[in-house]
């Protein structure tokens, strides 16, 4: 049987790019297979809404396992993130809610600002996400509810 290799997409706006880069570099050293869909620099201004749905299109259709995403605060690319259908995306700041996001949530996609967080944090949070396992029981019938209001409007 061939060993599971976890697949991330990953991608920022020109305010996240260099988090992002030092995202990747931690992602690879954990054997993580990393999907880099931009943006490539962190100079020319883009917009922060094209990176955010293609992400979380690669998460959406199980081309990725999971996504994590990067822009000024982290929280106009989650919302872009939370348009399409079956995203749970998170912005988080701090290793509690990282893990409590997955655990509780079962968020497919975190977001964090690259003019929020610094990479030593930034790492912890990834790890911390990465590392918790969704708790099920009276969670999944919550996250349940949150994907009925999700159906319940979008037609």
């Amino acid at each position: 049987m061939e060993d599971f290799k976890m697949k991330i997409a990953l991608a920022c706006d020109h305010g996240g790019y260099d988090l992002k880069m030092a995202i990747i570099a931690h992602l690879e050293k954990r054997g993580i297979e990393v999907m880099d869909l931009g943006t490539n620099n962190a100079t020319d201004s883009v917009n922060y809404p094209e990176y955010g749905e293609a992400a979380a299109l690669k998460v959406a259709n199980g081309e990725a396992d999971c996504g994590i995403l990067v822009c000024g605060t982290g929280i106009g690319i989650s919302l872009a993130a939370n348009k399409v259908p079956g995203i749970r995306c998170a912005v988080v700041s701090d290793t509690f809610s990282a893990r409590m996001t997955k655990a509780h949530n079962n968020a497919n996609m975190l977001a964090m600002g690259g003019r929020v967080v610094g990479p030593g944090l930034a790492l912890d949070i990834v790890d911390a996400y990465l590392d918790t396992e969704f708790e099920g029981g009276r969670h999944q019938t919550r996250v349940d509810m949150l994907m009925d209001i999700e159906k319940k409007y979008t037609k």
